[in-house]
C-alpha cells in the first residue's frame, strides 16, 4: 500500500543502455528497486534512460502536430466526434469542456506501425476497433511521423524491459509476461493542456480551489511512462491524502503501474491515485522550450501506455483461477473516458 511520502523516489536504470547490456548483479538490483518502488509509491523517476530521444525533441514532435490547423487535426479526429470518419480507437480528440469541466486537454493517440496481426474480436456491444491502423496528418504537413514511430518503438522496447525485470521481482522467470507482447496495444498519446485563465470555470478538487485539467485518477492498464514538460502539474496522493507534486525533472521519464498490474502483482504492487492541475495563462516550459513553443502553449505530456494484445489473458502472478481478458477489460474502461464519448458532432 502506498506510504506517507514526501516525493517521488528516483531509480537509475543507465545500465539497460550499456552496450553489453546490464549485468545480472545489475538486473537483480533494478528488479529489487522496482519492486520497492511500486509496493509503496507506486511512482517514481526513471533517469539515464534509455531512448535516443531528448526532451525537447520529444515536445516539439507534439507540438508539431499540436500547431497544425484545427480543420487538420479534425479530419484525424475519432468517429465520436466527426461521423464521416472510420478510425474509432486512433487519432485525435478535441477538448471536451461541454461534457466535462476536467476534460482541458486535446490529444493524439497512436499504436504500433505495423498492423496487428489478430483482428479486432468487435463485440455487438461496442463500435470501437482495438486492433486499426494509426491515422496520420499529410507528410506534406507534418514531417514527424518516423521519429514518432520511433519513438514508439522504443518506449515499447523500454516497457519490455521493464517488465521482465518485475517479473523477476515477483518470483517468476525473466520472460513470464512475453504473452503480453504479442499483439500489444499499447499506445503512444501526445497530449495538450491549454493554458486556464484564473475566472475560467473548471472542475476544482474537493474542498480546495485548486482547478484541475484531470481529476484524481488512477491509470487502467499496465504500466505508463511519461514525458512530461516543465510547465508542471502532476501530483501524487499519498497514503495521508496529501497531494504531493512531481515536478519536472530533466530528461528523467515518470513511471507508474495501473490498476491491472497491481492485480496482476497479487496486490503486492499498487496503483496510486494522481491528478493534474490546470496550467494558468501565461504558463510555458521555458527549460525544454523548442521551435514550436510559445507564451501561451500551457502543458505538453506525453504518456506511453504499455497494453497487452486484446486477446491476452492476463491472470494474478499467484495462480489464481480468474483471469481477464484485455480486450474486455479496456473495452469497460473505456465507457468511463470522456475522450471516447460522443460529442454529439455529426460534420
Amino acid at each position: 500500500m502506498t506510504t506517507t511520502f514526501s516525493s517521488l523516489p528516483v531509480v537509475d536504470v543507465g545500465a539497460l543502455g550499456l552496450p553489453t547490456g546490464a549485468s545480472p548483479a545489475e538486473r537483480a538490483a533494478l528488479s529489487k528497486r522496482l519492486y520497492e518502488v511500486f509496493a509503496t509509491t507506486g511512482f517514481a523517476y526513471l533517469t539515464n534512460v534509455p531512448l535516443s530521444f531528448k526532451h525537447e525533441d520529444v515536445f516539439d514532435l507534439s507540438l508539431q502536430f499540436f500547431a497544425l490547423p484545427e480543420s487538420e487535426k479534425m479530419k484525424l479526429a475519432k468517429r465520436s466526434f466527426r461521423r464521416t470518419n472510420t478510425n474509432t480507437y486512433r487519432g485525435y480528440f478535441p477538448t471536451q469542456p461541454e461534457l466535462a469541466s476536467d476534460n482541458l486537454k486535446e490529444g493524439f493517440e497512436m499504436g504500433p506501425a505495423k498492423s496487428i496481426r489478430t483482428k479486432s474480436s468487435v463485440t455487438s456491444g461496442s463500435k470501437f476497433n482495438l486492433a486499426e491502423p494509426n491515422v496520420w496528418p499529410d507528410q506534406n504537413n507534418f514531417a514527424a511521423r518516423p521519429s514518432l514511430e520511433r519513438l514508439y518503438s522504443e518506449l515499447q522496447s523500454l516497457s519490455s524491459e521493464l517488465l521482465s525485470l518485475l517479473a523477476v521481482s515477483l518470483g517468476k522467470p525473466a520472460d513470464f509476461f512475453a504473452s503480453y507482447l504479442d499483439d500489444s496495444l499499447s499506445t503512444l498519446r501526445l497530449l495538450h493542456y491549454p493554458p486556464v485563465a484564473s475566472s475560467a470555470s473548471g472542475s476544482r478538487s474537493a474542498g480546495s480551489d485548486v482547478k484541475l485539467s484531470c481529476t484524481p485518477h488512477t491509470d487502467s492498464g499496465i504500466l505508463t511512462l511519461l514525458h512530461q514538460d516543465s510547465t508542471g502539474g502532476l501530483e501524487v496522493q499519498n497514503s495521508s491524502g496529501e497531494w504531493v507534486a512531481a515536478p519536472y525533472v530533466p530528461e528523467s521519464l515518470v513511471v507508474n503501474i495501473g490498476d491491472l498490474m497491481a492485480r496482476v502483482s497479487g496486490g503486492r504492487f499498487v496503483a496510486t491515485m494522481h491528478r493534474v492541475r490546470a496550467p494558468a495563462v501565461g504558463a510555458s516550459a521555458a527549460a525544454v522550450s523548442g521551435q514550436h513553443r510559445s507564451p501561451q502553449t500551457g502543458r505538453i505530456s506525453v504518456p506511453f501506455f504499455f497494453e497487452p494484445g486484446e486477446n491476452c489473458l492476463v491472470r494474478s502472478v499467484d495462480g489464481d483461477e480468474g483471469f481477464v481478458v484485455y480486450g474486455e477489460h479496456v473495452r469497460m474502461k473505456m465507457k468511463t473516458w470522456v475522450e471516447f464519448q460522443d460529442d454529439g458532432d455529426s460534420n
